[in-house]
This record gives C-alpha cells, structure tokens and sequence, in this order.
C-alpha cells in the first residue's frame, strides 16, 4: 500500500469501530455490513480538502481483480464524502481480507457505467433501491490495481 499521511478517523461511531476491528484482524473480522452477512472491504482514500488519510467500510463488488465503489449513501441526494476524495486523489489502498493493494480510481460512464452498475446490482440488489430513493445518477468508481 502506498498512501502516505495522517489517518483521521471517521466521526461516524460505528465506521471507526469496524475500520478498526477489520484491521486489527486482517479483515478476518467485522468483515460484513454492520454484521449483515454482506462483505465489505475497506478502502484508504485521501481527503480532498484534508489531505489525511480516511478509512471507510464499502461493500465488496469485485470482478476479475478489479472493484467497484458505488457512491450511493443510502440513496441520499447528496453523494457520500469519501466520492470526493476518491475524485480529488484517484489513487486508493483497498484491503481485502488479509490483501492490501493499491489501486487507480476512475468515474465510469456509459456502457461501462452501465455494464458495472448492473453487476453490482447483482452482487448486492439494494444499490437498485438506494437509486429509486434519488434523482441523482448514483455514480460508479471504478479500482483497477496499479
């Protein structure tokens, strides 16, 4: 992993704990959304504004070595902060269980945005939900390893 700096963590009680719990056991813990049997990754970002390290816990949708990350904050209408790092700073370290690896963002469009979107529907149906909460089209980031 290569990102460098101060880590803040999260204000958010339960993303500092489960960032925390997932690290300090290899991802071997707290592995899952909030303990729903759903698995999540965590990915190390830098803040736009900041510039420190954030941590947070996103859902596991990964095809052929690559992820994606789906910025749909529940279905708000305002994106989640870490899509701002993550468009600022397009480089992530993203742990995977026990692997550690970086990565380079990108925004997906299109076709592409199309094809991904609907895998990670697939992998996980509430993103389908959170888009029906939100006249915002829920953007896609794709990871792909450095």
């Amino acid at each position: 992993m290569t990102l460098q700096g101060t880590y803040v963590p999260s204000k958010a009680d339960w993303v500092r704990d489960q960032v925390e719990a997932y690290e300090a056991s290899d991802g071997a813990e707290a592995n899952t959304l909030r303990d729903s049997g759903d698995p999540i990754v965590v990915i190390t970002s830098v803040g736009a504004k900041s510039g420190n390290l954030r941590k947070n816990p996103v859902m596991r949708v990964e095809r052929d070595g690559k992820y994606v990350a789906i910025a749909s904050k529940g279905g708000a209408d305002e994106q989640p902060e870490w899509y701002y790092n993550f468009i600022a700073n397009p480089v992530v370290d993203l742990q995977d269980g026990p692997v550690k690896k970086t990565y380079s963002v990108r925004l997906l469009s299109g076709a592409e945005r199309a094809d991904w979107w609907e895998y990670a529907v697939s992998t996980w149906s509430t993103y389908a939900e959170y888009q029906k909460k939100t006249d915002r089209e829920i953007p896609v980031l794709l990871l792909e390893p450095q």
